[in-house]
């Protein structure tokens, strides 16, 4: 498999996984801005959509969207414990907050990133994203990880999101929950092993 990356962006919830399973993996870095790869391909031929995570299968495919990719790698490592089986409901509480954390925080960062958005969009964003992680906190006083003591795929995705925030000087000071919660991801091998990859440690 090649994860085609960049540094911090969404694709980093893939690559927490694929170093939580321990499966064999190639990197290729994505410069978003020149949609160009490190090794000098054109990205939008590998992924028309322009954007990260893309990931080339073992069969020679590309498959995207980082909660399509989650999956993928939480099924094909079932040992791995990263999402329950199909059937156990546990799976749907999983792919509940998966769909959560994409919807109402993913892109609600997006006008805080964006260079074209005005202040007051980005003040909207910023009010959309401080009440969501209203909801996180309470979420997360009910286990260690955000659907309860087991790490899944949700919690790779939400290590990534709640990253962001220290961009956008967003202060975590008023979630107690969620704090304890950063601290206990940046602890995990595979966490810290993604960021030195990316060069964000």
């Amino acid at each position: 498999m090649k994860l085609f990356y960049a540094p911090g962006a969404c694709s980093m919830a893939v690559h927490i996984a694929m170093n939580e399973v321990g499966i064999n993996y190639a990197l290729e870095k994505v410069d978003l801005g020149e949609k160009t790869t490190e090794s000098g391909d054109n990205y939008l031929d590998i992924n028309p959509k322009g954007y990260v995570p893309c990931v080339q299968l073992d069969n020679g495919e590309y498959l995207t969207e980082v909660a399509t990719l989650l999956q993928y790698i939480a099924d094909h490592n079932p040992d791995s414990n990263l999402i329950p089986p199909v059937g156990d409901s546990g799976r749907y509480r999983v792919l509940e907050m998966m769909n959560y954390i994409s919807t109402e925080l993913h892109k609600n960062f997006g006008p805080m990133f964006n260079p074209a958005s005005s202040d007051e969009q980005r003040q909207a964003a910023q009010d959309m994203v401080t009440m969501r992680l209203g909801l996180i906190d309470q979420q997360l006083a009910n286990g260690a990880y955000i659907t309860g003591e087991q790490f899944t795929i949700a919690d790779a995705y939400l290590t990534t999101v709640l990253g962001w925030t220290q961009f956008v000087n967003m202060d975590l000071s008023p979630w107690p929950n969620i704090g304890a919660y950063v601290g206990r991801m940046m602890a995990r091998p595979a966490v810290q092993a993604t960021m030195k990859a990316e060069g964000l440690a």
